[in-house]
């Protein structure tokens, strides 16, 4: 089946990106947007765009029956739903299932199956992947209690139905636990609605180490190495790299061997990456957990692997084969990608929205943008800051990470509040130059950037 028509459910850089990709396929794109979006980048660069409803998120990109009723009425084959949003919603792919829309992506039973975190870790440990010592869902907090003695302090809470770090809390000691519990259980529930809980040891020193996976409907199931997303603050990824550094290359192939078992396992198809935690102190690994769609910093692995996985995710849904054996996925050079957003870092990260009155980024060898910005662009208040990712490749990380810091000094905003100059800072610390940096490290040195007092 070839696709002749995609609906793109999303907004921003994600939008341009698949766009982009339709385009170089001969694939007509058409973009939903909602009213604050109907002149975006992404509503001109499509060849049609559909306006589905006012600018919050859930009367719009959030709301299921009018995306669908966009795609069936502008006969789209299929819809690509980025990331974020409804990408992992095994309910909404179901609906396109069930109304005969290829959703470019797993099926909504991979979805279901990987997309609570606790059922997701129980399946690991089935396919023999290592996961973070730790227990099943915990009902009430004297059970908390009793499993926190035979864990360990310091342990996590995490959101069984979890994501992008909410419903999470570290505790250090038994005097700790009531709070963190109460407080982790209220935000998954206000995230997620589902308040479901369970308890992991804490890697205090731990990278965080994922693997970009692709799997088709002929049962093939490969890696496109690793990506290094150490440098993190409250959860939240800040720079990625391609391919991982400072850990050890048995180990290594450790984890990439360890993400295709599962997916094999579960005949996933299309785009999916696994998440691991390296435990740099003990030179283990463990599974977090498994995303089911693009990710954000997908980039970094077609600089390194020169596979565009946008278009092998379209051809993939099209019924194709992946096209490539594992032997044939070579990864040469390094990348380097930093998440320009629109926020104060002054002020806490605090969201900056409001017009670009210049928008300037670097023009040089190895560096690749995708943004939805351009100069005039008034960014909304009502999404999520991120304005462009900015991604460097070179021959090594040592070349990569000079002209990274070199990009970020030429990158003119002006208008709206970035965090380039944090990025500045990450990026010339010795500790991240050297590789000397765990998931912590941003929280453990962020009082030397920002202003005291």
């Amino acid at each position: 089946m070839s696709l002749k028509r995609v609906l793109i459910a999303n907004r921003g850089e994600i939008a341009v990106r698949v766009i982009k990709a339709c385009r170089a396929m001969g694939i007509e794109s058409v973009v939903a947007v909602s009213k604050a979006d109907t002149d975006s980048a992404a509503a001109h660069l499509a060849d049609r765009s559909v306006c589905i409803g006012p600018p919050r998120a859930g009367d719009s990109y959030l709301n299921q029956n009018a995306i669908l009723a966009a795609a069936l009425g502008t006969k789209s084959d299929a819809i690509h739903p980025g990331y974020g949003f409804l990408a992992e919603n095994p309910r909404f792919v179901r609906a396109c299932e069930d109304h005969g829309i290829t959703f470019v992506g797993p099926s909504s039973s991979s979805v279901e199956m990987m997309g609570n975190k606790l059922a997701a870790r129980e399946l690991a440990v089935s396919y023999g992947v290592p996961v973070v010592p730790g227990s099943p869902r915990v009902k009430d907090l004297k059970e908390a209690g009793t499993t926190a003695e035979k864990i360990g302090y310091p342990l996590l809470f995490k959101a069984a139905a979890g994501g992008g770090g909410r419903g999470i809390r570290i505790v250090n000691s038994k005097g700790e636990l009531e709070a963190a519990f109460t407080n982790a259980s209220a935000e998954a529930e206000a995230a997620f609605g589902d308040s479901t809980l369970y308890m992991e040891r804490y890697v205090v020193s731990g990278r965080h180490i994922e693997i970009q996976v692709f799997g088709d409907s002929f049962g093939n199931a490969i890696h496109f190495g690793e990506r290094d997303c150490s440098m993190q603050r409250r959860y939240q990824k800040i720079i990625e790299e391609a391919p991982g550094v400072m850990v050890p290359e048995d180990t290594r192939k450790k984890i990439r061997a360890a993400a295709v078992e599962l997916v094999q396992g579960i005949s996933y198809e299309n785009a999916g990456t696994v998440e691991f935690i390296y435990d740099i102190d003990r030179d283990e690994f463990y599974f977090l957990e498994m995303n089911t769609r693009i990710q954000v910093e997908h980039p970094v692995t077609e600089l390194v692997t020169g596979v565009d996985l946008v278009q092998l995710q379209l051809r993939v849904a099209s019924g194709e084969s992946l096209g490539l054996s594992q032997d044939e996925v070579a990864l040469s050079g390094h990348a380097i990608e930093c998440r320009i957003n629109a926020e104060s870092p002054q002020r806490s990260f605090h969201p900056s929205p409001g017009r670009i009155t210049r928008w300037r980024p670097p023009e040089m060898e190895g560096l690749r943008l995708d943004s939805h910005c351009f100069e005039g662009y008034l960014v909304p208040p009502f999404y999520d800051s991120l304005l462009a990712k900015m991604i460097v490749s070179g021959k090594d990380r040592t070349e990569a990470l000079e002209k990274t810091r070199v990009a970020l000094l030429k990158f003119e905003v002006e208008g709206i509040e970035t965090n380039i100059s944090f990025l500045s800072f990450l990026t010339s610390e010795p500790d991240f130059k050297s590789g000397n940096y765990n998931t912590r490290w941003v929280e453990q040195n962020i009082g030397r950037f920002l202003p005291q007092g």
